[in-house]
């Protein structure tokens, strides 16, 4: 799947936030991108402008293009709830999501190649595609093989924050997908239902 490979930076600074990993320069240049960022004054944005916005800013953080996107929110919509929670519970159940929440990748991007190149395996079977998504006692672990390459359990978090939705154990770098998220578990400064109302047009 193609993916945004652009400047990481770039993207942080149009929406204020660390979207794609490390935000420490944020810190020395919270201007917009271009060549006028630091004059240009931050117009107020009309309600399409701002729902646009929420739906950019979700499909970088998970690394999610405009057609899968569009496919999460039809199969959110579908099921039984809040549609708005249930496409962040299904972004949450994203394989590659779940490989940077379990801390075996530093980033999602970094998740997402290591799937790709058939590192992660699901319930004793590899699986390269990031976007599988999985179910309720799905057990994800690092292949046996890709266990001894220091190459990959050189990034491994040392410290990563512990989520309840996901069981991780970090001696034998398996994890079990325990249940959906509920919203105010997961840390994603997303408003969710600006998309929904953005979709609903």
């Amino acid at each position: 799947m193609a993916r945004y490979n652009g400047p990481k930076t770039k993207i942080s600074r149009i929406f204020g936030e660390p979207i794609l990993g490390n935000g420490k320069w944020l810190g020395k240049n919270s201007n917009p991108p271009g060549m006028h960022g630091e004059k240009r004054k931050r117009k107020t944005l009309g309600e399409y402008a701002l729902q646009l916005r929420e739906k950019q800013k979700a499909k970088y953080t998970y690394g999610v293009l405009e057609k899968q996107f569009r496919k999460t929110f039809e199969e959110a919509n579908r099921r039984k709830g809040i549609t708005g929670e249930n496409l962040i519970k299904l972004l949450e159940a994203r394989l590659d999501n779940t490989v940077f929440r379990m801390g075996i990748a530093p980033s999602r991007p970094a998740a997402r190649q290591l799937v790709s190149h058939k590192h992660i395996e699901v319930n004793g079977e590899v699986v390269n595609i990031p976007s599988y998504q999985l179910k309720a006692g799905d057990i994800i672990t690092l292949k046996e093989s890709s266990k001894n390459r220091s190459s990959i359990t050189s990034v491994i978090r040392p410290k990563n924050p512990k989520f309840g939705w996901i069981d991780f154990n970090e001696t034998e770098m398996k994890g079990t997908f325990i249940t959906y998220p509920e919203r105010e578990s997961v840390p994603e400064n997303i408003k969710e239902q600006l998309i929904v109302e953005l979709y609903s047009k």
